[in-house]
Order: structure tokens, then sequence, then C-alpha cells
């Protein structure tokens, strides 16, 4: 059993490895435009927000826009990260804000 799950992730990074490795030598060879590398600045806060935007609005998979634990932090750590411009304060304060309403308020 413990095989096939290494046999299972080195693949997994094998196949990643070789999808993305072309790509990057490619692109460090040729020279992009300047409004490619503007744009390229935008794809991981938009793949960030696609991750996470469906535990927010459908944490238990059907679209809830209330209150909830997954919510509050998100508003939480959108405020933070807005105002703070510091990565790992807007994840700690996040991850502080879900733990501190999952206590005060735990899931039936």
């Amino acid at each position: 059993r413990m095989n096939s799950e290494w046999l299972m992730i080195i693949g997994m990074a094998l196949v990643t490895f070789a999808v993305r490795y072309p790509l990057l030598v490619l692109v460090g060879r040729i020279k992009l435009s300047p409004t490619v590398v503007r744009a390229l600045r935008y794809v991981p806060p938009a793949v960030l927000a696609a991750i996470i935007t469906p535990t927010i609005v459908m944490p238990q998979g059907t679209i809830d826009i209330s209150l909830n634990g997954f919510m509050v932090s998100g508003i939480v750590s959108i405020l933070v990260a807005w105002r703070m411009k510091n990565l790992l304060l807007t994840i700690v304060i996040g991850m502080a804000t879900l733990f501190i309403w999952q206590a005060l308020f735990p899931p039936a």
C-alpha cells in the first residue's frame, strides 16, 4: 500500500514537471513584451482566488453566503491583506479568525 502511494506521488510530480518545464525553458529564451509580463503578475492572485472562493461561498457543497466561519475569515483576510500588505500576517490572522469562529460557534 505504501509503495503505491509513493509511486502515485512521484508520478504526479513527474507529470507536473513534464508539463511545466518546457514552457519555463521557452519563456527563459524569448523576450516577453511588457504587456505580457504585466499580465502575468495577475496569475497567482487569480489562481489563489479560484482555489479559495469555492471554499468560502460553498462550505457544505451548496452556495451559502451566510456568515459562516469560512466567510468571516475570508472577509477578515481580505481586509488584512488590503491594509497590511503582508502575506504571512494575512494567513495567520485568517486562520486564527477561522479557529476562533469555530470555537465560539461549533458546527452542528
